[in-house]
Order: C-alpha cells, then structure tokens, then sequence
C-alpha cells in the first residue's frame, strides 16, 4: 500500500543540488552526472501506449522486453522472477516530454548499476530505445498532485517567468518547447502524495551567475 500513500520505494537518480529558491516559485538549481534511460515514442493522445512499452522492457507484469536471459526479482514496484529476459529495478522519476504535436516521448531513468551500454539489455520490442543522457544542470520545481500536460505547461511557464525575474535570459517560447515533466508516482496514488517535478535545462554559466547571485 505504500506506493498509494506516496512512498515509491524506488530509486533515484543522483544529484547535487547547488541553490535552493524560496521565491514565489520555488526552485532548486541541481547538477546530474550521466545517466542512461529506456525511451519510446507515443502518440499524445494515449499516454498509455508509452508507459506499457518501457514496463514490458523492464518487467512489470509481463516477461522482461530484452535479451538479459536470466530473470531476476525487480526491488520496486512489482515483484516478479521470470526465466526469459532480465527485470530491471523501477528508478524514478518517469520523464515525458513533446517531440511534436501528435507525438511525445516517454523514458525512464535506469538505475545506477547500468552505467554503460554494455551492461544494459537491449530491447526485444523496437519502439524501446536505450539513450545515454549526458551530464546536466537546470532547474526544478517540485509540486504534488494530479498533474496533466496543461498543468505541466502553466508549472513550467511559472517556472520560466521566475528564472527571468531572477535574471536567466531565457527565451518562453524556446523554453516551453524543452522542459521536461518528471513523475514519482502511479496514477492510483493519492493525488495529494503525487510528486512531480518540472525540469528546465541551463548553461553552466547561467547556473554560476545564479549561484553568485543568491547563494548565501
């Protein structure tokens, strides 16, 4: 029952966070190393449709999408041990962003113990992708929730507007077509324990003269 209450149990990836805003939008300034992801293609009008295709490449209820061979008992969410492909830990958040106006994109973040792409199975289902994420720094607001795409949209034009008044330049409409939704959570869980995060990526200098700017 943990997952419906807002625990996950699932992990993580790394980050350093390098600021921290108590502004009208509140805001982290955070640093990712690299990191690798299972990533599908979706027609917007059924999130679904990614979501069941990155589950079956790691496991979750059905035999894992990939060409592992010996299957192992996933940590979190789902327990299961399957002799056909290897089950790969849940990690968290799930990223979706838009590529297009009929078409978005889906991914999830691998764990930590995949850190090439020697080590990670490769898909059986050729929607699936493994993408390696190069490191990153940006800036997060975390908010809780039932969250759709137009709510992504107005959390990440806020957010936008508040790096601007902090001094980023920053173009919206650049930006509106680049941020990144983050999702901790199952649609089943309560809404109010829902934990979403909105991503803007930065330069490195515009992370400085923040950092030079507001850190204490």
């Amino acid at each position: 029952m943990g997952i419906v209450f807002g625990k996950t149990g699932v992990a993580e990836p790394a980050f350093d966070i390098l600021l921290s805003r108590s502004t009208a939008v509140t805001y982290q300034l955070r640093k990712y190393g690299p990191r690798y992801a299972c990533e599908t293609e979706y027609s917007a009008t059924d999130n679904s449709m990614g979501f069941r295709a990155l589950a079956g490449y790691i496991g979750v209820g059905t035999a894992p999408q990939n060409d592992g061979g010996t299957g192992i008992a996933m940590t979190a969410p789902v327990v299961t041990e399957q002799s056909k492909g290897k089950a790969i830990s849940m990690t968290a958040p799930v990223v979706t962003d838009t590529v297009g106006d009929d078409i978005k994109k889906m991914a999830f973040i691998l764990p930590a113990e995949y850190d090439s792409m020697e080590k990670i199975p490769k898909p059986t289902n050729p929607k699936v992708k493994i993408k390696e994420i190069p490191p990153a720094n940006g800036a997060v607001h975390t908010f809780s929730g039932s969250c759709n795409d137009d709510k992504a949209k107005v959390k990440a034009k806020e957010l936008i507007g508040q790096l601007r008044n902090d001094g980023v330049e920053l173009d919206e409409k650049s930006m509106m077509e680049k941020f990144e939704l983050w999702q901790f959570h199952p649609p089943f869980t309560i809404p109010m324990m829902r934990k979403n995060e909105i991503w803007i990526g930065l330069s490195e200098d515009q992370v400085n003269d923040l950092i030079k700017n507001y850190k204490n």
